[in-house]
C-alpha cells in the first residue's frame, strides 16, 4: 500500500457495519416537531440518546431537543417516530421535505452527517466555530475532549473559489482543528479530503 493512500485511509477509517446496540423489543421513542426542531419525549430511552451518542441536547425538563439533521437520522434508524401538532406522526419524506424548506443544503448536509454518524463518530453543529460540523475522535464525547475536525459539505458540481478555500483552512486552524472537506456525489457516496497548513 503506498503511503499517499495510506495517509488517506488515516483520515476517516472505512465504513463500519455498526449495529445499534437496540435491543429488538424497545419502541421507537417519540418526540415532536416543534419551531424547526424536534423534541423527544421526557424518557429513559430519550435520555439515552444524549448520554451513549451525544444527540441533541438534554434540557432540565428530561426532554433531549434534536436538531433536523439528528431527527431525520434517528427517523431513518428507526430509533425515533416523530410526530406534529396533531399527533399525526410525520414520515421520513415528510420530515425531509420540512428540512429541506427551513435549511439551505440541509440534503448535502445530511449526506455528510449520516456517513459520519454510520462510522460511528460524533457529530455536532459547529455554527460558533463558522463550520457546519465538528467530528470527535472515537469514544470522545463532547465536553470531555475537544472536536478534532471541523467539516464543510459540499456537492460535487459546486465551485469553492480559493479565498472561501482559504477562509474555510482559516476557520479550522484559528479553532485547533483539522479541516475536512466531505464531497458529495450523484450516488449520495461521500469522499473526505482533509487539509492542513504546512510550514516550508
Amino acid at each position: 500500500m503506498t503511503k499517499k493512500k495510506e495517509d488517506a485511509e488515516e483520515v476517516l477509517p472505512k465504513k463500519e457495519i455498526k449495529e445499534e446496540k437496540a435491543k429488538e423489543h424497545r419502541e421507537p421513542v417519540k418526540a415532536y416537531f416543534s419551531n424547526e426542531r424536534v423534541l423527544t419525549e421526557s424518557s429513559d430511552d430519550a435520555r439515552e440518546f444524549y448520554n451513549q451518542s451525544r444527540y441533541g441536547n438534554l434540557l432540565e425538563d428530561g426532554r433531549v431537543q434534536l436538531s433536523l439533521i439528528e431527527a431525520l437520522y434517528l427517523v431513518e434508524k428507526k430509533r425515533v417516530k416523530v410526530y406534529d401538532s396533531r399527533s399525526k406522526e410525520i414520515s421520513y419524506e415528510s420530515l425531509l421535505k420540512k428540512s429541506q424548506k427551513t435549511e439551505p443544503n440541509f440534503w448535502i448536509r445530511y449526506c455528510v452527517y449520516r456517513d459520519i454518524r454510520n462510522r460511528g463518530y460524533i457529530i455536532k453543529t459547529a455554527l460558533k466555530f463558522g463550520a457546519d460540523f465538528r467530528i470527535y475522535d472515537r469514544g470522545v464525547k463532547p465536553g470531555e475532549d475537544h472536536a478534532r475536525w471541523v467539516v464543510f459539505p459540499v456537492h460535487e458540481g459546486s465551485t469553492l473559489t480559493w479565498y472561501e478555500f482559504a477562509a474555510k483552512n482559516r476557520v479550522a486552524h484559528s479553532t485547533k482543528k483539522r479541516l475536512l472537506i466531505g464531497i458529495v456525489d450523484a450516488e449520495l457516496d461521500v469522499t473526505f479530503y482533509e487539509c492542513r497548513w504546512l510550514r516550508p
